[in-house]
């Protein structure tokens, strides 16, 4: 199993019960907005918006303010921010390299969030394409491996539902598996795991790397505070980070 996929499921899962749970919420709102203003406040008819619905209805976000959402982003209620996506690049310790998504109003406070929480925690900043280079788009497909039907999801019958939907591949995350495709065919993944029955935790367009470094313990500690240093900005939506650690070094560092 992947340190990093499984870092990244644990967080997924800490997020429900997080303190800052309100940060996150807002953050899951912002992409409502932008996907209701891209293709439309319909979600039959705008997938992108139908999955950031249900990635916010799974994280417990109230339906009234995703509903309200939905109404700002396609122009049915005032209130809605032009939000454009940027990203920054950075080196952790090590040389891990980061990419840093952003969903900003305002791109000098965003810039400005970001070189702080980088510079600060020990990292340094990059220039253009100089770690965008080692990440790959990707649909990226979660699904629990404990269902209502079958009980336990194996690999296989993960593998028979989606066959059609042309994933590329399917990693253990130990308690849930992840299905990468190209970024078009995430939508169909993601309906064909539907139609199978299952169950699923979350379906995006994200950023793989193309390869991973080993980290320690000491290293581990420093990379993460840069992470959450990052993740305490309003405008930055996700941080991906080359790393990958064994279980026991994440225990390590909590």
């Amino acid at each position: 199993m992947s340190g990093h996929s499984k870092w990244a499921t644990t967080k997924h899962k800490k997020a429900v019960v997080d303190a800052r749970r309100g940060k996150l919420f807002a953050k899951l709102i912002k992409n409502i907005e932008v996907a209701a203003r891209m293709g439309g406040g319909d979600p039959a008819g705008n997938p992108t918006l139908y999955d950031a619905i249900q990635k916010a209805k799974k994280t417990s976000v109230p339906n009234d303010n995703i509903d309200r959402a939905v109404k700002r982003g396609s122009g049915a209620e005032a209130g809605g921010a032009d939000y454009e996506t940027l990203f920054y690049e950075a080196y952790g310790p090590a040389g891990i390299a980061l990419l840093i998504e952003c969903l900003t109003d305002n791109r000098n406070r965003s810039a400005s969030d970001v070189r702080v929480a980088v510079t600060r925690n020990g990292g340094t900043m990059a220039d253009v394409g100089s770690t965008a280079r080692m990440f790959h788009r990707k649909g990226v497909v979660v699904v629990p491996k404990t269902q209502t039907e079958p009980a336990t999801l194996s690999e296989d019958d993960l593998l028979e539902a989606a066959l059609d939907a042309d994933p590329e591949e399917i990693n253990d995350l130990g308690e849930s598996f992840e299905i990468l495709s190209d970024p078009s065919d995430t939508v169909r993944v993601r309906q064909a795991v539907q139609e199978a029955g299952l169950d699923y935790e979350s379906a995006e367009v994200s950023f793989v790397p193309s390869y991973t470094q080993e980290i320690d313990a000491p290293t581990a500690e420093k990379l993460f505070k840069i992470i959450e240093a990052l993740e305490d900005s309003d405008d930055v939506q996700n941080v991906y980070a080359n790393f990958d650690a064994s279980e026991e070094v994440l225990a390590s560092v909590g």
